[in-house]
């Protein structure tokens, strides 16, 4: 099919003009900068990529600190082992992580994206390489625009190979998450990855040299949602980067150390703060979804500021209602705490305070009971019911655990075979069990499922209670025939 090219609508001179529906963007070539918020960005970069990069290598008891074993369905995070049935622990980690981003961007605006977020912390590290190999801003363009030559095929090549190698060890690092990093450190030197392994550390690796190297900025303004819906958390009370337009307007150019000529405004047109922007919006038109907070504005117009002898601060942190009336920062931070900030504020005290309890709280072990659905009943020598049942005793501590099983709710009712079980640390097993009432109790009930309850205790080397011994109560049925 031979494509429709767009409608050509007469233009001056009668002359053609053709018209498309997309425009290309431009590419982005942001302007370094110094300062108080840049030197806060690279510490968040540093702390952040510390933890990341070196979480996985610490070790507790002989094996990873941190590890998130899918196979054998054993989450370790420090001294703690978790099975999929603590599965809730996680969803309130999630839901904690999300009211923390509510109150965050409440008082301070999109903080997260501009200091934090791995798409920021990243595109820093990238943008970082990129200087170093091919300069800074006026000198990227150029060399964009050259024709290529040895010289600009080795500055690319070489940022290139950087950036594949930073992605590759991020996709490593990311694996090493879920797979020994020792053990995955070792199959390296061999590749001897499992094909899982390497589906991740290439995908990984490829969406991190991808969304850091080229996309950078699209991301911001096009993939991520949180761009979209944060204005339902702005409020005019909200700290966000602003422009003082009453200060500065109307704008005109002086020289260095000049005072502002009668009615001109503090600012002198330089356009710097556009070019050291990493979305590149001008933040003099106002508060824009596309912003991310980054503050680099600011830094770079503090930096003019104080070249030209104006006060800084034309660009900088402050709120909407703080702008517009004048108000000192001390009053509009006196503002933080309004309704909204109490809310999300209470809220994640609250859940914080009972996953912190719940987790101190929690039991060494776990248990489920699963009725053999193969034989609900069946009797045995001499006229007595048996039941038979499975047990799954998962062991959440790092030492042997001996247990004991018991169980209640019938006269008589007691376990037939062995009911002691040793699990070795963090083993998990199932226990096939058998209970038994005497003919007298089967005569003296009514047919049907009667309420039982199963109790496991930790023991000690003999069949008595270990001190302070913790127990499990799981409730299920006992049937008896007609």
């Amino acid at each position: 099919m031979t494509p429709v090219p767009p409608p050509a609508l007469a233009g001056a001179g009668g002359k053609a003009t053709t018209i498309w529906l997309y425009e290309k963007s431009a590419k982005i070539y942001p302007r370094s900068v110094s300062g108080l918020f840049a030197r806060w960005r690279w510490a968040v970069v540093v702390l952040t990529q510390l933890l990341f990069y070196g979480l996985p290598w610490l070790v507790w008891n002989g094996r990873p600190a941190l590890l998130f074993d899918l196979a054998a369905r054993r989450f370790y995070i420090g001294p703690m082992v978790l099975y999929p049935q603590d599965f809730i622990y996680l969803t309130v980690l999630l839901l904690l992580s999300a009211l923390g981003l509510f109150l965050f961007t409440a008082v301070a605006g999109r903080l997260w994206c501009g200091f934090a977020c791995p798409q920021t912390v990243y595109t820093e590290i990238f943008m970082a390489v990129e200087r170093w190999f091919e300069g800074d801003r006026q000198r990227r363009v150029k060399l964009d625009a050259a024709p290529w030559s040895l010289n600009k095929l080795w500055r690319k090549g070489g940022k290139h190979a950087v950036w594949i190698a930073l992605g590759l060890w991020t996709g490593f690092t990311f694996v090493g998450y879920f797979t020994p990093i020792r053990t995955l450190w070792a199959e390296a030197f061999t590749l001897d990855f499992g094909p899982w392994e390497w589906f991740w550390v290439c995908f990984y690796g490829f969406a991190t040299w991808g969304n850091a190297g080229f996309m950078r900025e699209q991301v911001c303004k096009y993939m991520c949602p949180y761009a979209r819906f944060q204005s339902a958390m702005f409020d005019r009370d909200t700290l966000v980067v602003a422009y003082d337009t009453a200060r500065g307007e109307p704008r005109g150019s002086r020289g260095r150390g000049t005072a502002p000529k009668a009615g001109q405004g503090d600012c002198i047109a330089c356009t710097l703060c556009v070019q050291v922007c990493p979305t590149g919006i001008d933040i003099r038109e106002g508060l824009q979804y596309e912003c991310i907070g980054c503050a680099a504005c600011a830094d770079v117009c503090d930096d003019v500021m104080d070249k030209v002898g104006s006060p800084r601060g034309l660009i900088r942190f402050a709120t909407e209602n703080g702008m517009a009336g004048g108000w000192s920062t001390a009053r509009m931070w006196s503002r933080v705490w309004r309704p909204r900030v109490l809310v999300y504020g209470v809220l994640l005290l609250a859940i914080a305070g009972a996953f912190v309890t719940s987790l101190a709280l929690r039991l060494p072990f776990r248990v489920d009971v699963v009725r053999d659905r193969g034989a609900l009943a069946r009797l045995v020598d001499g006229g007595g019911v048996e039941n038979s049942y499975r047990l799954q005793v998962m062991n959440a501590t790092e030492t042997v655990q001996r247990f004991r099983v018991s169980a209640d709710g019938l006269p008589g009712l007691a376990v037939a075979g062995p009911s002691t079980i040793e699990l070795g640390p963090a083993e998990a097993r199932w226990m096939p069990l058998a209970l038994r009432v005497a003919p007298e109790t089967a005569a003296s009930q009514r047919p049907g499922a009667h309420p039982i309850r199963f109790t496991i205790t930790v023991v000690g080397t003999g069949d008595a209670p270990a001190a302070g011994a913790t127990r499990v109560v799981e409730a299920s049925t006992f049937v008896l025939p007609r």
